[in-house]
């Protein structure tokens, strides 16, 4: 007779309702997603600066209306002087099978600079149907 496999859902129980509240209103502070995102184009000022951390060829291809380009291996102290302090980044890559995000909100929180990721990157972008722009 064969065994019945675990229920690897319940295997582990859920976390307590106020650790699951604590936990998820937490994960806002450090990323967004792609229909946030959008939300904001037609804002006459958006509040944050947008960041393609791949590559020029990437980036040149197709990328998010009102990106700016700068690789996650490029960013430094120089790189982001130009914005005042308190200048909210967000970061976004190829996707969820990408970790250049991670890495440019690494890069930065390091510079002391406020950042959220981009969940989803261009591929989430595509995928809820929103269009990129070319350079």
């Amino acid at each position: 007779m064969a065994v019945r496999p675990k229920n690897l859902v319940l295997d582990v129980a859920a976390a307590p309702s106020a650790d699951a509240q604590h936990y998820f209103a937490h994960r806002f502070a450090f990323e967004t997603d792609c229909w946030d995102v959008h939300a904001t184009e037609a804002l006459e000022d958006r509040g944050f600066v947008l960041l393609d951390v791949r590559s020029r060829e990437a980036y040149d291809a197709g990328h998010v209306p009102g990106a700016t380009h700068l690789p996650h291996w490029q960013m430094s102290e120089k790189r982001v002087a130009e914005y005042p302090e308190d200048t909210v980044f967000v970061v976004y890559c190829a996707g969820p099978h990408c970790n250049g995000s991670t890495r440019g909100a690494l890069r930065l929180a390091k510079l002391g600079r406020p950042v959220k990721e981009m969940i989803g990157g261009v591929t989430g972008w595509l995928d809820e149907g929103f269009e990129l722009e070319t350079s």
